[in-house]
């Protein structure tokens, strides 16, 4: 989460992460560094479903398939499952939350910053939110 001045606001208590880093929708956009530099890693986290209703695994796609894809979701078990955590979410032995993909997190991960909207549920539950209000 130390991206930048955006992110300045972010104390790292990680939960955002815990409480909403899971069950989010994709971009195509947020698939195409991880087909090319093979992070298979986190396709393998990643349900895909297609125009014609196939269901299938980030792991299985390629850039050609990426116009045919209707809805991205994060995250799953490899076996297809949904995740109810998101698999990228670590902690510091200081207790700081962080990343583990940091470089490659998608774009819902990496624009979400709560403290600059009106979402009660997120300033209820953000530490960084709460220390803004007045």
């Amino acid at each position: 989460m130390e991206r930048g001045s955006d992110q300045s606001g972010c104390l790292q208590c990680g939960r955002c992460c815990e409480r909403w880093g899971w069950n989010q929708r994709g971009t195509v956009e947020d698939l195409v560094p991880w087909i090319r530099e093979g992070r298979i890693e986190i396709l393998r986290h990643v349900g895909i479903r297609l125009k014609d209703g196939t269901r299938t695994s980030g792991i299985d796609l390629s850039l050609q398939d990426l116009p045919e894809i209707q809805q991205i979701d994060y995250w799953q078990h490899p076996d297809g499952r949904r995740m109810h955590s998101c698999p990228f979410f670590r902690r510091s032995p200081a207790g700081k939350a962080f990343c583990g993909i940091h470089e490659y997190k998608p774009a819902v991960c990496r624009d979400f910053m709560p403290w600059k909207g009106n979402s009660i549920e997120f300033a209820g539950n953000c530490p960084a939110c709460r220390e803004r209000s007045p």
